[in-house]
């Protein structure tokens, strides 16, 4: 017979060791219960903090997850309804419903296609027609179908935060409903695009996400824990084909003033600074964008910023190069005052310069 302090053999175990085994065992039980709920673990850890401590912040407040909350799950029973599978002759991706009768899209979806065949989450189907696409300029075009009982789904106006939760729906490899989950990466990230035909090179300032992201995803939302649009999915950075954890989505505010210039067969208004940029490379050690011309009673041109000037940082945030500059400036509106540093003769300065209005076709 044994005992919970003898070896296999009956032999009675040192008292020394028997304790160390015993302590042994409660640490890895604790243990297992902290991998397999981490999230009740952390929530109990930081409401110990915050009801001990005497020298919290009052301005930081930091909202729990309730116990046995499941944030992405309700992000997607809200924006579900709102996807939609789109099949073209040469492909499939993934679109969201925006308001009545109208999806939209990512334009590379629907290249050279007048109508595509949509389905929705609830199996129906019908054919759609490309009102019109605004590529290259922003990678984002509009469907209008024939349906009044549609879900749209709401468009956020403002920047989303850097880290905040990010949940992408879609169809990956048409796989249809798909849900992945990750967080904003980074925000005003620079993607360039090249018109076909011509070597036209268009910048525009997007959100990064480590949601997976696939071929598919293509025109889906990618959405907060409310189950509202933080943007439209349109690209990948991968090595690989697939998901590298570096995806890329045109703001909702962006894709939203776009999608309505499409509509209704508007022109969109964007930022312009005034300059031309030079192929040279910032003085060493130092990264910024260099001008090569500044335009005529351009804002540039009345906050004094000269050709062989290096715009090194706009309203705050670096600039890192010719295509983050063209990028920031697209994420401004036209009329917006904004700082600007550069560095001149080895000398920084800083002006204010507000943008003037840059007019580009949408069809």
């Amino acid at each position: 017979m044994t005992d919970e302090n003898t070896g296999r053999d009956g032999r009675q175990l040192p008292g020394w060791l028997s304790a160390v085994l015993f302590f042994g065992a409660v640490a890895l039980v604790v243990a297992g219960i902290m991998w397999a709920y981490p999230e009740q673990s952390t929530e109990a850890t930081a409401e110990e903090t915050t009801t001990t401590s005497t020298e919290s912040p009052e301005d930081v407040d930091v909202a729990l997850p309730a116990e046995g909350a499941e944030p992405v799950a309700d992000a997607a029973q809200v924006i579900l309804p709102s996807v939609v599978y789109i099949q073209t002759q040469s492909g499939v991706g993934s679109g969201v419903v925006y308001d009545e009768g109208l999806i939209v899209t990512a334009a590379h979806v629907v290249q050279g296609s007048d109508t595509v065949r949509v389905r929705f989450t609830d199996g129906t189907q019908v054919t759609g027609t490309v009102l019109g696409t605004a590529a290259p300029d922003v990678d984002i075009a509009v469907i209008e179908v024939s349906r009044d009982d549609l879900t749209p789904a709401t468009f956020v106006t403002e920047k989303p935060r850097v880290g905040q939760m990010a949940v992408a729906v879609g169809s990956p490899w048409g796989l249809e409903s798909t849900v992945t989950a990750g967080i904003v990466s980074a925000i005003d990230q620079t993607n360039c695009s090249i018109q076909p035909g011509s070597d036209r090179v268009s910048c525009a300032a997007m959100v990064q996400t480590d949601a997976a992201i696939n071929p598919g995803n293509s025109g889906g939302p990618l959405v907060n824990r409310e189950g509202q649009v933080l943007g439209i999915n349109v690209s990948i950075f991968t090595d690989s084909g697939a998901n590298d954890g570096v995806g890329f989505a045109v703001p909702a505010n962006v894709a939203a003033t776009y999608a309505d210039a499409i509509v209704s067969g508007d022109t969109i208004e964007t930022a312009f600074l005034g300059v031309s940029l030079s192929g040279d490379v910032a003085t060493e050690g130092q990264a910024g964008a260099v001008i090569d011309e500044v335009f005529e009673g351009s804002g540039a041109e009345n906050a004094g910023i000269q050709s062989g000037d290096v715009i090194i940082a706009l309203d705050g945030v670096p600039v890192l190069g010719g295509d983050d500059l063209q990028a920031q400036v697209r994420a401004h509106q036209p009329g917006e005052a904004v700082e600007i540093i550069i560095l001149r003769d080895d000398e920084e300065t800083t002006v204010t310069a507000t943008l003037g209005v840059n007019t580009e076709e949408v069809g």
